[in-house]
């Protein structure tokens, strides 16, 4: 087995093509993902699981393939999601590309929510730890406003 193992760190054999194990996706997930839809109490068998692997898998390399080629005119290295939409399309799946764009751009807009929310809390932490550390900042007691003292939410230097 090690004589299979290649550079890319993907085991082949001998004339360079990926196994089969490597070039489907794992049968758990399949089942798993079919289970979703049946009912409850429905039965499926190893031989059904198989068929539909070599199906997706087949389906997935279909479309990646078409995508890659895209990237490869272009000059590009990267498979993007909206690669993939437009392989969807161009491939007559016009039917599954238009839900996926929108739900591409919806994961995006959630992934930028995301990263800037983590930067917002990493950003307050950070600050909040050079407040605590910082042995010259005191909070400023404003002039009492209407018969209440109140606290400023600046922060100033000691003199």
């Amino acid at each position: 087995m090690d004589d299979n193992i290649r550079a890319s760190g993907s085991i082949s054999d001998h004339e360079g093509h990926l196994k089969e194990q490597d070039r489907l996706l794992p049968i758990a997930n399949v089942g798993r993902i079919m289970k979703q839809i049946l009912p409850p109490n429905a039965k499926i068998s190893k031989e059904a699981k198989e068929r539909m692997q070599e199906c997706v898998s087949e389906f997935i390399s279909f479309v990646t393939s078409e995508a890659s080629d895209k990237c490869k005119r272009e000059r590009r290295k990267t498979v993007s999601g909206d690669d993939v939409c437009w392989a969807m399309g161009r491939l007559g799946f016009d039917d599954y590309a238009e839900p996926l764009k929108s739900y591409l751009h919806r994961y995006r807009e959630l992934e930028g929510d995301r990263a800037s929310n983590q930067e917002k809390m990493v950003s307050n932490s950070e600050e909040r730890e050079r407040e605590k550390s910082h042995p010259l900042i005191e909070i400023k007691l404003m002039a009492p406003h209407q018969g209440h003292s109140r606290v400023s939410g600046e922060i100033c230097e000691r003199s």
